[in-house]
């Protein structure tokens, strides 16, 4: 079976976005183009990642053109997208893996998040070998999202999935682990629990 890669060239929308509530979220990135819409699932903290480190490679980008690429310093607020998400939400798949480049003919930034997926593996030496041949196929390996974004698209697209990452419980004042709404056992107060 060929490899199924969900191509989205400058999309009509790219969001991070949540489903449930702060402590239970369901993290997902939707691309839309026209009636067509692709929903994948990914941790925060993939989440996170992903838009810092856009953030981060668009800033080289401006760097190394001597600001003139077509790359925006901050996220335009002409563009921002704070509407939910594209329902209904059908997962085409659990992220494993990401990448991101910078197209500098074209002026795009590319986004690939590609399907977990287990290996079963008796060694380290084995695992590895494994992982080097799944990168290698690219015709039968595991389905993947390609998304094509303008520097302004990503720009909004990183903004808007930090504050989502940073949108969920607050954190404990005394030890920065989250609070929960039913209280919170803080390691800095011996256990004691803690109302939210």
């Amino acid at each position: 079976m060929s490899r199924q890669v969900f191509l989205y060239d400058q999309p009509d929308r790219f969001v991070a976005g949540t489903v449930g509530l702060p402590g239970r979220r369901t993290f997902f990135l939707q691309a839309t183009a026209g009636p067509r819409v692709t929903s994948v699932v990914l941790e925060k903290t993939q989440v996170a990642a992903l838009a810092e480190r856009m953030d981060e490679l668009l800033d080289e980008v401006v760097r190394r053109s001597g600001g003139s690429a077509a790359v925006p310093a901050v996220a335009p607020s002409e563009i921002a997208d704070t509407a939910p998400l594209e329902t209904p939400i059908e997962e085409e798949f659990r992220v494993g893996t990401m990448a991101l480049a910078w197209d500098g003919e074209e002026q795009r930034m590319i986004v690939e998040a590609q399907a977990l997926v287990e290996l079963d593996a008796d060694t380290e030496e084995d695992l590895a070998e494994a992982e080097e041949r799944l990168l290698q196929d690219e015709e039968n390996g595991p389905p993947m999202l390609r998304v094509r974004l303008t520097g302004a698209q990503a720009r909004a697209f990183a903004k808007r999935a930090l504050d989502i990452v940073n949108a969920g419980r607050p954190p404990c004042p005394l030890c920065s682990l989250p609070l929960d709404p039913e209280g919170h056992v803080c390691p800095r107060q011996n256990g004691y629990r803690r109302g939210a």
